[in-house]
């Protein structure tokens, strides 16, 4: 039986009262029994919690209720047990780290692409302009080695920051290409397409949702492996099924989590 519901969800939006937000978020979260972890920082919110269905759709209502949070989208997965052993709500300085202060997404978002589109510019070879695809892995080496799509640029990183300056040494293999940039859940491609934007990468797109939004819509195609996630699940396939059914405060403890979604 998967009666837990798992989501993912992040939104770049410019918070002004996180402190009280955080005290309501609390409050809501524990009285639905829920567990994960919720990052707000001025540039927005990043969440990953699980429950009931009940509870967590109940939970994203509220949420939905402030007009800052409206329309913000989750990527749902089930698990036959809660992965998370607490619930924290933690105030950041960036929901995903990069230390890049100029990088602003609730300015104005790089253009994306949905999965079944990029499924589709796969399956031919090129996008709908006949430019080469080239995929640029934006997670952590670790993460990369769980799997990653077929081909996909992986720079080895080791947190997020260090992305800014392996594009700047990168940068002109992407000349005449059309780079979709991807991550777990879309927060990371999402901030390094605007960054490869900024630095004149002609052709940028980020993978909308990122690999579990891909997994959701179209499956496993032109992806080999798992997709490493931050809780007791440790890992999705392309149907959703966790590895682990342990629970794990692993997320909800790691104070580098920022730097890692």
């Amino acid at each position: 039986m998967q009666e837990i519901l798992n989501i993912a969800a992040y939104k770049f939006v410019a918070i002004d009262d996180s402190p009280v937000l955080r005290e309501e978020l609390r409050a809501r979260t524990q009285a639905l029994g829920l567990m994960g972890t919720i990052l707000l920082a001025p540039e927005g919110i990043n969440l990953f919690l699980a429950g009931t269905t009940d509870g967590v759709r109940a939970f994203l209502a509220h949420l939905r209720a402030d007009a800052r949070f409206a329309d913000l989208e989750a990527k749902e997965s089930w698990s036959a047990a809660q992965p998370f052993r607490r619930m924290l709500v933690k105030l950041k300085r960036e929901i995903i780290r990069m230390d890049h202060p100029a990088i602003q997404p609730a300015a104005g978002r790089a253009p994306g692409v949905d999965a079944p589109t990029l499924k589709r510019w796969l399956d031919q070879g090129h996008d709908d302009e006949g430019r080469e695809i080239a995929l640029l892995d934006t997670r952590n080496a670790f993460e990369v080695d769980h799997g990653s799509f077929e081909g996909a640029i992986d720079w080895r990183i080791g947190k997020f920051t260090e992305f800014p300056p392996a594009l700047k040494a990168h940068r002109d293999e992407f000349k005449g290409k059309t780079v979709v940039s991807f991550c777990t859940g879309g927060i990371r491609c999402e901030k390094a397409a605007i960054l490869m934007r900024e630095e004149g990468v002609e052709h940028v797109l980020q993978l909308e949702g990122g690999i579990l939004k891909y997994f959701e819509q179209v499956g496993g195609a032109h992806y080999t492996g798992d997709c490493f996630v931050f809780d007791g699940r440790e890992a999705l396939a392309p149907d959703l099924s966790a590895r682990s059914a342990r629970a794990s405060a692993r997320a909800s403890e790691d104070p580098d989590l920022a730097i890692k979604q």
